[in-house]
């Protein structure tokens, strides 16, 4: 009996000890999806501001050909992309988590560029 409830309490140990936070190795970890969900939300924002004004370009084929670039340039693929961004919209906490940050962030970098420059 002594036996079982040991092992009862190393099973329940071990299984408590995982994280539900553990985001798996084919997911992008959030720091990797803040910088590239960022700048696909920058890039969707451009779409809308000034493409979509451009009569002789097509906004949905610039805005692929764009998060193309993004995807190249933070080394991930389309997919592995928008897998992670499926996984963090089932797991809120982890999205808000990330949306927080790019919120922060964004904020961060206003007031860097509002300060005057004040000469002595």
């Amino acid at each position: 009996m002594i036996r079982i409830c040991i092992l009862l309490f190393v099973a329940i140990s071990l299984f408590s000890c995982n994280s539900k936070d553990e985001i798996p190795a084919t997911i992008l970890k959030p720091s990797k999806m803040q910088a590239v969900l960022w700048d696909v939300i920058k890039a969707q924002a451009f779409t809308d501001q000034f493409v979509k004004k451009d009569t002789s370009k097509n906004a949905a084929i610039k805005n692929l050909e764009l998060q193309q670039e993004i995807f190249d340039l933070h080394h991930v693929t389309k997919d592995e992309f928008y897998k992670s961004y499926d996984y963090y919209k089932n797991n809120a906490e982890l999205l808000n988590r990330v949306l927080d940050s790019i919120i922060a962030q964004n904020e961060r970098n206003k007031q860097i560029k509002i300060k005057p420059f004040m000469a002595e």
